[in-house]
């Protein structure tokens, strides 16, 4: 008898042995969850090749299929190509303030970046095991993250009035889900995710410690590209006025990455304002690059003594929902500007779009690498020269997807 129930043990450790095999096998890594939600396969052993047979899955990988071709043949392969051509050095950590979760225009004006810094108020979110999610709840889930989506693959920005509904709904919600499918698409394979809160003086905690009524918190991603070389991704939601960025420690601890390059797209003409002018100041003391559309930071605040200035495009001021914010030194700057084939920012037509590569020159005042030899510079014009006025071009009011999918021009 005792012979039988140490064979009864021993078959049950090794029955346990092999369910806890099974589990650990089983488990949906983030890498796995990224490339479902963007409509690709995930691995061969992944729990969620059983939801892949799901038809609702089947028509969002279709959906994502034809949708991110049309982008990257329209526009993303063309933004690599003049960062390629224009870029040289960029610093190894790369600033994106207003992004919303935007990590598709940040690799690919910043492909060499190895961090990655993105910020905006909308909150970090969460996705949950999604082989856990409710019948019918897989297929809501994907629609929610078609919706998200609508405007930035339409028009290259997030809507802002849309992401407050969009990010805030369902069982995936917020800044990560998104975040995840642009990692996939952008053929990145995700390592690790983990939280990530700053305490007032901009320390990084990565646990669940209590770092304060005033935490920024965000997420931290971990990821490589075709190269295997390890890349990380931050993504604070954080408030980027004055009182916002001075009572937290979010700026203190980007100035830890310091100096990086930075990105300005779509941010509401809010560097214009004197609301904003902390994260402006940061932005002029610690970027070595800056690339911006005229939603950026105004031409008369950068010092011509310390820019070199590489105007790209047309610029046809503000669209109709800015009004005041036209500028006529960068109308007089983009006179002679370099042509551009692809759209970007508000002005999202390839014909009516602007972007102002400004680099800052060594304290010598000697070029620097970080432009390559393919542009020259322009100087803005005097202070003394009083151009002829200049009347923008009226615009088109921006139109919103008027239905539960984006469309395509």
């Amino acid at each position: 008898m005792f012979r039988t129930f140490k064979i009864a043990a021993a078959a049950a450790v090794m029955w346990l042995a092999g369910a806890f095999a099974a589990a650990s096998a089983a488990e949906v890594t983030p890498d796995d969850t990224a490339r479902f939600l963007a409509g690709m396969m995930p691995s061969a052993d992944s729990p969620l090749i059983a939801l892949t047979k799901d038809p609702a899955w089947q028509r969002h990988a279709r959906f994502f299929d034809s949708a991110f071709t049309q982008l990257d043949q329209r526009q993303i392969s063309k933004v690599r190509a003049w960062s390629e051509a224009n870029i040289a050095a960029p610093k190894p950590t790369m600033f994106y303030m207003f992004s919303g979760p935007d990590f598709l225009y940040a690799n690919a004006f910043y492909p060499k970046a190895t961090t990655y810094v993105l910020s905006a108020l909308e909150p970090p979110g969460s996705v949950p095991d999604l082989t856990r999610l409710s019948r019918g709840g897989v297929g809501a889930a994907l629609s929610n993250v078609e919706h998200s989506l609508g405007s930035i693959l339409s028009f290259s920005f997030f809507i802002t009035k849309k992401m407050k509904t969009d990010l805030h709904e369902g069982q995936i919600n917020g800044a990560l889900p998104l975040l995840y499918v642009f990692l996939a698409r952008s053929g990145m394979t995700i390592k690790n995710v983990s939280t990530v809160a700053l305490d007032d003086k901009g320390s990084a905690f990565f646990a669940n410690e209590n770092v304060g009524a005033n935490a920024t918190r965000g997420v931290r991603i971990v990821f490589a590209g075709s190269d295997g070389v390890d890349k990380t991704l931050y993504y604070f939601s954080t408030d980027l006025s004055d009182s916002g960025v001075r009572s937290s420690g979010f700026l203190k601890f980007c100035a830890t990455l310091a100096p990086g390059s930075s990105l300005i797209k779509s941010a509401s003409y809010l560097l214009h304002s004197g609301s904003f002018s902390t994260v402006r100041d940061f932005i002029l003391a610690n970027s070595a690059t800056i690339i911006q559309d005229d939603s950026g930071i105004p031409l008369g605040l950068f010092s011509a003594k310390k820019w070199h200035f590489f105007p790209f495009g047309y610029y046809a001021g503000p669209i109709n929902l800015f009004p005041g914010r036209y500028q006529q030194s960068y109308a007089e700057l983009f006179r002679r500007a370099q042509p551009m084939d692809f759209g970007i920012g508000y002005r999202w037509r390839s014909r009516e779009s602007n972007l102002l590569l400004s680099v800052r020159l060594p304290d010598d005042g000697s070029v620097t690498a970080d432009a390559t030899s393919s542009t020259e510079p322009v100087a803005p014009a005097p202070a003394s020269h009083k151009p002829r006025p200049r009347k923008p071009r009226p615009s088109p009011p921006l139109v919103e997807p008027s239905h539960s999918f984006f469309w395509f021009r």
